[in-house]
């Protein structure tokens, strides 16, 4: 299970859980709602937003004001019915009216419409709204936001959030010894340059720059059975965030209703080769202390065939933190 309030350091990713039930909320767990918080950035995005997410918000250490960001899988209650009050709260708490980008799939700007002509709720910040297709939906100088379709019984897509590559340090002992005065002529070695010496030495930037460090991929399945499109989206993440809604005894009911099993969701993690495994969204037929299956049975399921899962809880987190060039993290 996942630890409560975990902080990470200043280079970290952090996945929060406001909600990790499916359907309804119980007095366990809410329904879903995931936060991604970058810590040198000081701002966080949300990935769905039931009922409930803003009260969740309360307990978490994210700040409502430092939203950035929101990303709607589906159009399916236990995913949306948070985001009107999200938004108002949010135009009450700002004191800087900073944009927000909202993210879904078609029908969320109806959505919107919708329950704004009916109850209408004066936004005190600039809000865009991108309805999303396959592909590449969002790209900074940092980040690239890509999504794909999965498998539900309405649209359903999966996020995959990618940090590109990071330039390698620049290494300052390294340029001292070669007699590089400090200053502009650093400023342009670290950028890769090519610099020239008093001496007439010619210098190149690529040689006093360690090697460049991978950014870090997290993908968010949202709701959907086993899909070869998730499982492609997700291929080499460090996290892969995956609903799990079912075990496999009740495979029939995933089915059914559009889900996965643990087993499922291992499978994909196995397949794409993933670095850790999150499970969340589950039914809260497995909370029953006198039930046949229990959460622990869950993830034993999952374990025995990805063992680097873990279960999500509410409120809790995991650190995804950048990997270095030698392979540690």
């Amino acid at each position: 299970m996942l630890g409560e309030g975990h902080k990470g350091d200043g280079n970290s990713v952090i996945v929060t859980f406001l909600g990790t039930g499916s359907g309804a909320p119980t007095t366990r767990r809410n329904v879903s709602g995931i936060g991604l918080r970058f810590l040198q950035a000081g701002k966080w995005w949300l990935f769905d937003c039931g009922e409930g997410t803003q009260h969740q918000l309360l307990r978490a250490p994210m700040k409502i004001s430092q939203l950035d960001k929101i990303f709607i899988t589906h159009l399916h209650g236990d995913h949306l019915y948070g985001l009107i009050g999200l938004l108002a709260s949010r135009s009450l708490r700002n004191t800087e009216p900073t944009p927000l980008e909202l993210y879904g799939p078609p029908g969320l700007d109806r959505y919107f419409r919708a329950v704004m002509e009916a109850s209408p709720v004066h936004l005190q910040y600039p809000l865009e709204i991108k309805i999303v297709s396959e592909g590449v939906i969002y790209e900074d100088e940092e980040i690239v936001v890509s999504c794909r379709m999965a498998k539900h019984r309405v649209p359903s897509f999966a996020y995959a959030v990618m940090e590109k590559e990071k330039t390698g340090a620049f290494q300052v002992e390294l340029a001292k010894q070669a007699g590089v005065p400090s200053g502009p002529l650093f400023g342009a070695l670290k950028r890769g340059e090519q610099v020239t010496l008093e001496d007439g030495r010619v210098l190149d930037g690529k040689d006093f720059v360690g090697e460049p460090q991978p950014g870090r991929k997290i993908v968010f399945s949202g709701d959907t059975e086993p899909s070869q499109a998730v499982l492609e989206l997700a291929k080499g993440a460090d996290l892969l965030v995956h609903e799990a809604t079912y075990a496999h005894h009740d495979k029939e009911l995933a089915t059914r209703s559009g889900h996965s099993t643990a087993s499922e969701a291992a499978q994909i993690a196995k397949e794409a080769g993933v670095k850790e495994l999150c499970l969340t969204h589950f039914s809260p037929r497995y909370e029953d202390e006198d039930g046949d299956f229990s959460m622990e049975d869950l993830l034993a399921e999952a374990q025995q065939i990805f063992p680097a899962t873990q279960l999500a809880d509410d409120l809790g987190s995991v650190s995804v933190k950048r990997e270095r060039n030698d392979g540690r993290k």
